[in-house]
């Protein structure tokens, strides 16, 4: 049944990806609506296992692992404040949105700041792919965009931890959780200056089939494993790994090799993994709560961190780009609204609905980047 799987996942990522370049969109925005196709919504051909979680985990930790690769950190360095500017815009306003509409929809204050948190996450990986479809993740508005997940993540887990504590939701010890962040920032900048370096040296002239790719592996799944011990996103290690990596002379070898192997598994696993989670069972009197926080979700990041790049010297074309590069909540948020059922910050009348949410936030991102920057540039392959 597996291998079936994996072939209904391939051919149709493949064909579906094909028709949506067709159609002029990138082709990321087709794999995720597959998903959906094919999925229990609707099809029911492929439905949610721990194995296709774990590859779909693999997929986008490589994904953000070529983000890291082809940044340029001199760049990223550069846009620092821009990128602080747009976090902390894509989180003031989602949060105070989210938080009166929770209020609007009967929650009491501690859910209600629970709901604001879970809509100013931010996930990149689908706007990574959707920018390298189109020959752009290269670019400033990428790099900032990049940054500015960085620091999403790190501040929407520490108010979370705040907001957990306050609420005495799972014995939050909110000093021990800014310290591990801070532990985090200082081992991932000494590791990937002083180890990484060093274990490429090490092993890739080792007389093993690709060496070179399997130690940039082993430094992609390292940092994954250490961020999401010190409570940062697996992918936000991957990118930093990618980072580390890019500063020695093996970049361009592991990025030829990885992508092959992303591509061909890993990464259509992870698009189809997102549609399979959708269900539209005993939605029909949700729908309105639906489309509202959707349309709310969309808005207050797009505004948020839009703002926050034009303040920082970005264009208008640029800034509303940057915006629409930040409105995917992707796994981020899943993970978040799973802390909130589990710790009951969340109602479980509501669970279905923000999944869905999350979701169409993940599904309008693709083709609202390709609105604001328009065709691809520099050559590179939809």
């Amino acid at each position: 049944m597996l291998f079936f799987k994996l072939l209904i996942i391939l051919l149709s990522t493949k064909l579906a990806g094909d028709l949506s370049v067709r159609l002029k969109q990138p082709a990321v925005l087709g794999q995720l609506v597959i998903g959906i196709v094919i999925g229990p919504a609707l099809l029911g051909w492929i439905n949610d296992s721990k194995l296709i979680e774990e590859l779909s985990r693999i997929g986008v930790l490589l994904l953000m692992f070529m983000a890291g690769l082809e940044t340029d950190i001199k760049e990223l360095n550069r846009n620092r404040n821009s990128s602080l500017a747009v976090a902390v815009g894509g989180i003031i306003l989602p949060l105070l949105g989210g938080y009166f509409a929770g209020k609007t929809m009967g929650m009491g204050d501690t859910p209600a700041l629970f709901l604001g948190l879970l809509l100013s996450a931010t996930s990149v990986s689908i706007t990574v792919q959707t920018l390298r479809d189109m020959g752009r993740l290269k670019s400033r508005e990428s790099v900032t965009i990049l940054g500015a997940a960085v620091v999403d993540d790190i501040l929407v887990v520490v108010l979370l931890a705040f907001l957990m504590s306050f609420a005495g939701a799972g014995g939050v010890s909110l000093g021990m959780v800014i310290g591990k962040k801070v532990l985090f920032f200082i081992l991932v900048i000494l590791i990937g200056w002083k180890f990484v370096p060093w274990i490429m040296r090490r092993l890739a002239p080792l007389r093993v089939t690709e060496a070179v790719i399997s130690a940039g592996l082993i430094v992609c799944f390292g940092f994954a494993y250490l961020s999401e011990k010190l409570g940062v996103a697996g992918i936000i290690g991957a990118f930093a790994a990618g980072v580390a990596i890019s500063q020695t002379s093996y970049k361009q070898e592991v990025e030829q090799k990885l992508e092959p192997i992303a591509y061909a598994i890993f990464v259509p696993v992870f698009f189809v993994s997102i549609g399979v989670s959708v269900s539209f069972n005993g939605l029909g009197d949700q729908i309105g709560l639906i489309l509202g926080l959707s349309v709310l979700a969309v808005f207050t990041k797009l505004i948020g961190s839009g703002l926050g790049a034009r303040l920082t010297g970005f264009n208008l074309r640029s800034s509303i780009g940057i915006g629409s590069g930040m409105i995917s909540r992707g796994e981020v948020a899943l993970i978040i609204a799973a802390i909130g059922l589990e710790t009951r910050l969340l109602a479980p009348e509501f669970y279905t609905s923000i999944i869905i949410v999350v979701i169409l936030t993940t599904l309008v991102t693709p083709p609202i980047l390709k609105k604001v920057f328009g065709e691809k540039v520099d050559g590179e392959p939809l």
